[in-house]
């Protein structure tokens, strides 16, 4: 299927810039393009409060932000996301996403708390993954000081971030706890091996590029071997029966997209619940685009109904 129109007519615009591949430019050029594409998000989605704060667990310590659904009552306690953005463990920080959690927090009517985890490659695995279960353990300890139920947690994570949530799943039940009501993955990186056909589709894009791709699995791990680590590729762990229910989301043209179908139907194979949505005209990281791109906006809806749902059930 072609690309949705909207994101093509975004991706021509975006490539008038003719700015080099960025897997040739430094970090710190990557970073700047990342924030740079944060205005294709359009307006910010008021909510009822957002407050910067320092999640301390496991000894450490981990900035986030902590965001109240718009209408949310003072008393009683709301079930709470945590949050982790995209931007291949090297990009990306709490204002990259601003967007996504906010949509998140007033879609889902929980609490989001969106995650400052350490980026590659000044920290290196399994930095980003020990600071995702710091923040875990912070929120369902302290939840309350918030307006949030601790026993009632989401996490929820887009491209690395999504391998983030993913990995934080498996490594809580390997922890015996705290306890995930729900993972929600947007197409997430499950498999540093993938070689199936969407990684041959999708070598040049749009956007994700397959050499991209290696660009900052280089930067975040230090060894190839780190790459078999469920840590680092959830989708090769041994057993993933008695992991939270699921949603997944796929997009057609992102060299991702088949890893993220297998890791689907080898969770429902386990006996996992799972909400498979492949989302057809879509590329990678395509909730950036919600300030022009109907598609990104509607999908990323139904995530946070998906959330709501799960906790009103």
């Amino acid at each position: 299927m072609s690309l949705d129109s909207q994101i093509d007519a975004l991706l021509k615009e975006l490539a008038e810039g003719g700015d080099p591949a960025p897997e040739s430019q430094t970090v710190g050029e990557n970073r700047a393009l990342a924030s740079s594409l944060a205005t294709l998000a359009g307006d910010p989605e008021p909510v009822s409060s957002v407050h910067d704060t320092v999640a301390a667990a496991e000894g450490i310590e981990v900035p986030v932000r902590v965001y109240t659904p718009a209408g949310a009552s003072s008393s009683g306690q709301l079930p709470v996301t945590v949050f982790f953005h995209g931007g291949g463990w090297v990009l990306g920080n709490l204002d990259s996403q601003d967007h996504i959690a906010r949509t998140m927090a007033n879609r889902s009517g929980t609490i989001v708390v969106s995650v400052d985890y350490r980026l590659a490659p000044e920290h290196r695995f399994p930095a980003a993954i020990e600071d995702a279960y710091a923040a875990l353990s912070w929120v369902a300890a302290n939840a309350d000081s918030f307006g949030g139920d601790g026993q009632n947690i989401a996490v929820f994570g887009e491209s690395a971030g999504g391998n983030l949530a993913a990995a934080l799943a498996q490594e809580a039940r390997r922890r015996g706890g705290p306890r995930i009501a729900l993972q929600v993955l947007a197409y997430p990186a499950v498999d540093r091996f993938d070689d199936s056909p969407s990684m041959h589709e999708n070598m040049a894009g749009p956007l994700l590029t397959r050499a991209w791709l290696e660009w900052f699995w280089g930067l975040y791990l230090t060894t190839p071997d780190e790459g078999a680590d469920p840590r680092v590729s959830p989708a090769r762990a041994d057993d993933l029966a008695g992991l939270p229910p699921a949603v997944i989301v796929t997009a057609e043209h992102d060299p991702l997209r088949d890893q993220g179908d297998r890791y689907a139907q080898r969770l429902a194979a386990a006996g996992v619940p799972v909400q498979h949505l492949p989302v057809r005209g879509a590329i990678h990281a395509f909730f950036s685009f919600t300030g022009s791109v109907q598609l990104s906006r509607d999908v990323l809806n139904q995530l946070g109904e998906a959330v709501a749902t799960a906790f009103n059930d």
